[in-house]
């Protein structure tokens, strides 16, 4: 009797084990949900100055609900505010340790400059995303007040886009320090994502403004 009993425990087990082995596979519906969004996401990445980065930034939220131009310009613009944190906190890391070991002056002066112009950029984006809620909470009403948001917006990140561009190019020459190279390229970076932010946004906004100029005119 116990012998039987140990075997049915073993081959209880060995089910069991089996069941857990066995990787369960995303429903079908899921699956192409998925694969739509990405097709959406890569279609849209495609005007982009930096279409690779923008797919591969924005791959993240696949799964995520993505209805139409408006999610992804928003998502984008998230992507863009959390490099732009990032990198103020990698900025002011290596400031405070350039201060502590007094080895290069101008360096470091060059590098206060740097982490000002990103965390002006900071800001900008913050403030984006806030016109931007402030926009959506519109809906699809076109008015004065729409378009005021829509150019709010457009501002904002042209303007972190340029103060991300500018600390980039505040460390000129090729040969440079691999922190030097490090700082030019998390600034590259942020400067980047805001370029295909700013582009995805103004492709949202755009339809407003075609509808608003179509609106003016037959009136």
């Amino acid at each position: 009797m116990a012998q039987l009993n140990l075997t049915l425990l073993l081959i209880f087990l060995a089910l069991f084990f089996s069941f857990l082995a066995t990787p369960v596979e995303p429903s079908s519906r899921t699956t192409h949900k998925n694969l739509k969004t990405m097709t959406f996401i890569k279609s849209s990445c495609n005007g982009t100055l930096y279409p690779y980065l923008c797919i591969r930034c924005l791959a993240q939220y696949a799964k995520s609900p993505i209805n139409g131009q408006q999610h992804l310009a928003q998502y984008a613009l998230s992507v863009s505010l959390s490099r732009a944190v990032h990198t103020k906190g990698y900025l002011l890391k290596v400031a405070k340790e350039l201060q502590a070991i007094k080895s290069n002056k101008r360096e470091y002066l060059t590098l206060q400059d740097c982490v000002n112009q990103i965390t002006d950029s900071v800001d900008q984006l913050s403030q984006a995303m806030k016109e931007l809620r402030s926009f959506n909470q519109h809906g699809s009403t076109i008015n004065d007040n729409m378009l005021w948001h829509i150019s709010n917006v457009e501002t904002w990140v042209s303007t972190a886009l340029t103060d991300a561009s500018s600390c980039v190019y505040s460390f000129p020459g090729h040969r440079m320090s691999k922190r030097v190279a490090a700082i030019k390229v998390k600034a590259m970076n942020v400067a980047q994502v805001t370029s295909n932010a700013l582009f995805l946004f103004h492709r949202y906004a755009s339809t407003y403004q075609k509808a608003t100029t179509m609106t003016t005119n037959n009136s």
